[in-house]
């Protein structure tokens, strides 16, 4: 991948998907699920957790592969925890889902798809027009296609 296609690449995610915000949801989340853990451990007996900065191990521990951490001792941690566990993960895969089909989906979205859409289905109603109606049609696509040849003009020089 050339550096010009990667800069787009980063840039169309950053711009055109969920990615940036929640990964910065994600990470306050961990921030502040990993401050009431060590809150609710930093004074219970036998717990491994004596700092924050094992508290923020330990967030990154178990979200990425649930089993390698040491189990919180008291139940108001082990609800942190848990709850930390499940949306952690669901945010985390959720974001890798809605960026990739948001990224892949966008050029299906663009402005010329609305448009050709909306010609496709009006296209279908023409049945149900009167003479008069057909005429005005006429006369706004003749319009159409003076300003589409002028257009078609001007980028050509």
């Amino acid at each position: 991948m050339s550096r010009s296609r990667l800069k787009r690449f980063i840039k169309d995610v950053s711009i055109y998907t969920p990615f940036t915000r929640m990964v910065l949801l994600m990470v306050v989340l961990w921030l502040l699920f990993c401050a009431g853990l060590y809150l609710s451990e930093r004074s219970v007996e036998g717990s491994s957790i004596k700092s924050y900065t094992e508290a923020l191990y330990w967030g990154v521990a178990a979200f990425s592969t649930a089993g390698i951490a040491d189990k919180p001792v008291s139940g108001l941690a082990q609800l942190i925890g848990g709850l930390w566990i499940v949306i952690g993960s669901v945010l985390f895969f959720g974001t890798i889902v809605a960026t990739v089909t948001t990224y892949f989906m966008r050029p299906m979205q663009g402005p010329h798809k609305k448009i050709i859409d909306t010609i496709e289905y009006n296209l279908e109603q023409l049945n149900d027009l009167t003479i008069d109606e057909l005429d005005l049609l006429k006369e706004t696509v003749d319009t159409l296609i003076a300003h589409v040849e002028h257009l078609k003009k001007k980028h050509s020089r």
